[in-house]
């Protein structure tokens, strides 16, 4: 489940440093998330870091891009490039 960031968003400015996966940038007139970039931070934080400190909760659940945990794991670990790293040592031939 990507976060969404509403209308009420007031440009405060603490969301978009607080993202670890850049998801998170200025739109026309206010902050946006990028689906395909949120994470709700998994694989870095247990807890979604521009929930934490938005002053005025207006970062929710995006009901229009629904994931599982390990979806967004899936996904960080492509953000992150250790699912290449992952596949590569899972068919590395072993040793004798």
């Amino acid at each position: 489940m990507a976060l969404m960031i509403t209308d009420e968003c007031i440009n405060c400015d603490v969301c978009e440093p607080e993202c670890p996966n850049q998801a998170i940038s200025m739109g026309p007139e206010i902050y946006v998330i990028d689906p395909a970039r949120c994470t709700e931070c998994v694989g870095h934080f247990d807890e979604p870091q521009c929930v934490q400190v938005c002053p005025v909760e207006c970062i929710p659940v995006n009901p229009a891009h629904v994931e599982s945990r390990e979806q967004l794991w899936q996904k960080y670990l492509r953000l992150s490039g250790r699912a290449e790293q992952e596949g590569a040592a899972a068919s590395a031939p072993k040793a004798p």
